[in-house]
């Protein structure tokens, strides 16, 4: 596998039937289990629709664009290695990174309640990353932190 990301390892998503989002099929495709798209599909929009419904807002689509705005990473800290330390440098996070870490993290913080059904819980995920709280936007905040207090090893980041 290549050190690098290229061009053909990024898979084209088709956009979700529903709202017509790439970033809502990549949602689903990772709430899916043991290929079962029909019912990680039901999860997804019906926990999008409870979400809308409890924050009073119209359209579902809007709850899930702010919300994952709210996750998504600016900063991240690499590890890497000079003269003989480790250093944790802060990088910029861009594109396919920086989606792929906001559905991670969304996923992992909506399985990591109990006590529901995944509809549920993926609905209080969003309505807490729609008002700036959960365990997926405290990820961020942690990353973002990591990175802030490695700021002073930037400079030994390449080009």
């Amino acid at each position: 596998m290549p050190r690098h990301k290229t061009k053909a390892l990024v898979r084209d998503v088709a956009p979700d039937r529903l709202y017509n989002d790439e970033m809502i099929q990549r949602l689903i495709n990772r709430v899916m289990r043991d290929g079962k798209k029909q019912i990680a599909e039901r999860l997804v929009y019906s926990g999008m629709q409870i979400a809308a419904d409890r924050l009073k807002v119209e359209n579902p689509h809007d709850v899930f664009e702010q919300a994952f705005g709210n996750i998504k990473p600016h900063l991240e800290t690499r590890s890497r290695r000079v003269g003989g330390a480790n250093y944790q440098i802060p990088f910029e996070v861009k594109g396919q990174r920086q989606t792929h870490l906001t559905i991670m993290w969304f996923v992992a913080a909506a399985r990591s309640r109990k006590g529901m059904s995944m509809a549920n819980r993926i609905a209080l995920e969003l309505q807490d990353a729609y008002n700036n709280q959960g365990a997926a936007v405290k990820k961020r905040e942690d990353t973002h932190r990591m990175a802030e207090a490695n700021r002073a090893f930037a400079h030994f980041a390449r080009g």
